[in-house]
């Protein structure tokens, strides 16, 4: 049974990672047309063809490799010098420069000399290139107000799961203290008489609905204070006189950062954990933490190269932020529909995977980077510039930015993504994340 929910989850992230890529193109695709470029081709997956359709001017189709996708616009790159395709280099640098122009011009039929992709104003050409990140980066939003909205995450509660029977401090007990010594003063919710299973609904008389309220109402108190609980279906006063120990930094939601402390109020229980629908202005929060910690991510990919050199060959453990490629996610995937927790949980924590592939895609295209969407938005803001610059000190208009001759750059940008898939991809099947 477990390898058979595996497999179930492998094909549902699958489904939702050609979904994704789908919902991206179509950004490309609606924004071209809407433009009156002309689009031959709109293709989810590289490789052969497994099954395509034309309607009107464009071929609709899916091909058999699932990672990736494209849309083939008319006229990507403007003409040389001389208006024409120029013959092959023998430079390698510059052949590379003219195979990419060649290619733009290779379908070009009568009447498409108003339709080509480099004769829109800039502006248009950063919407259409645009356009596509922009759907995932909806796309995940959806999926993340969603789950954090609708079925709630895995999140701290009010209820009390055990209490302290004495004052340990944050450091000492991530150093293994677990038992009190002889010696240790009780702690102030012990004294108070709070038990497991107490719910707190009230603190120093200001109502309590969720656990960063209390956490944060909690560390900021030393002295007397009057908890509110609800036991056995009754409404009972605890007074407790709470004492500064150190404990670990709040990240602002509930949860700690680890390995950092700070001096604050101190109580001495422990939450119980339950699954807590957010409102919409803690899911907007919580969705910015993402996109935080997602940019940070992306920007340090560079230095995580030796740990996954390190995994893939080497031996080492693969750490649970490790980066991730297809057939990285697609193994967790798996492995959340094996997990023995409620089904709609499982459903949750895909979406969540789903959203965070989404936002990941968002980030990564908007590298003004050629060959990504952002390397074509940064060419066209840069013309942008340059004509602007050209009307304020009435010179000639310098044309279109020739992003063909960025080609050369966008080879070795491209051959440096593709390595580290490809080393990404080997840590992925010998030495895997996991999540369990």
């Amino acid at each position: 049974m477990t390898a058979l929910m595996t497999v179930l989850g492998i094909v549902v992230f699958a489904i939702g990672l050609l979904i994704s890529i789908a919902w991206h193109e179509l950004g490309h695709l609606s924004t071209a047309k809407l433009f009156g470029i002309r689009v031959p081709q709109y293709m989810v997956g590289f490789g052969p063809t497994i099954f395509s359709r034309k309607k009107g001017e464009t071929e609709y189709g899916i091909k058999a490799i699932p990672l990736g996708g494209y849309i083939r616009m008319i006229g990507m790159f403007p003409p040389g010098d001389d208006g024409r395709v120029k013959a092959r280099s023998t430079s390698p640098w510059r052949g590379m420069i003219e195979d990419a122009r060649s290619a733009a011009f290779e379908e070009l039929r009568p009447g498409d000399e108003t339709r080509m992709f480099y004769t829109r104003a800039p502006w248009k050409r950063v919407v259409v290139m645009f356009a596509g990140p922009f759907m995932n980066l909806v796309l995940a939003v959806a999926l993340f107000l969603g789950v954090l909205m609708g079925f709630g995450i895995n999140s701290q509660t009010t209820t009390v799961s055990t209490v302290s029977d004495c004052v340990i401090s944050q450091a000492a007990a991530n150093n293994g203290k677990t038992t009190c010594a002889a010696g240790d003063p009780a702690s102030p919710a012990k004294l108070a008489g709070l038990k497991a299973g107490d719910t707190i609904t009230a603190f120093d008389g200001h109502p309590i609905k969720d656990w960063a309220t209390l956490q944060k109402d909690i560390r900021e108190t030393t002295g007397p204070a009057t908890i509110t609980v609800r036991r056995d279906g009754r409404t009972l006063d605890l007074h407790a006189s709470l004492i500064e120990n150190q404990v670990a930094k709040s990240d602002g939601h509930g949860g700690t950062v680890a390995g950092q402390y700070v001096r604050a109020g101190f109580l001495g229980f422990t939450p119980a954990p339950g699954i807590i629908r957010q409102s919409f202005s803690d899911s907007v929060s919580r969705m910015g933490d993402m996109v935080v910690t997602a940019t940070k991510s992306l920007v340090d990919l560079p230095q995580r190269i030796p740990d996954l050199w390190n995994a893939a060959f080497n031996g080492a453990p693969r750490k649970a932020d490790s980066p991730m490629g297809v057939i990285g996610a697609a193994r967790v995937g798996g492995d959340v529909f094996s997990l023995h927790i409620p089904p709609e949980q499982r459903v949750a924590t895909m979406l969540m995977l789903v959203a965070g592939f989404n936002l990941s895609l968002f980030l990564f295209n908007m590298l003004p980077l050629l060959p990504l969407d952002g390397g074509h938005i940064a060419g066209a803001l840069w013309e942008a510039l340059k004509r602007h610059l050209a009307r304020v000190f009435r010179r000639p208009d310098p044309g279109p930015f020739d992003v063909a001759k960025m080609m050369p750059v966008a080879y070795v940008v491209a051959g440096l993504f593709l390595s580290f898939t490809v080393l990404v991809l080997i840590a992925d099947v010998v030495n895997p994340v996991k999540i369990a």
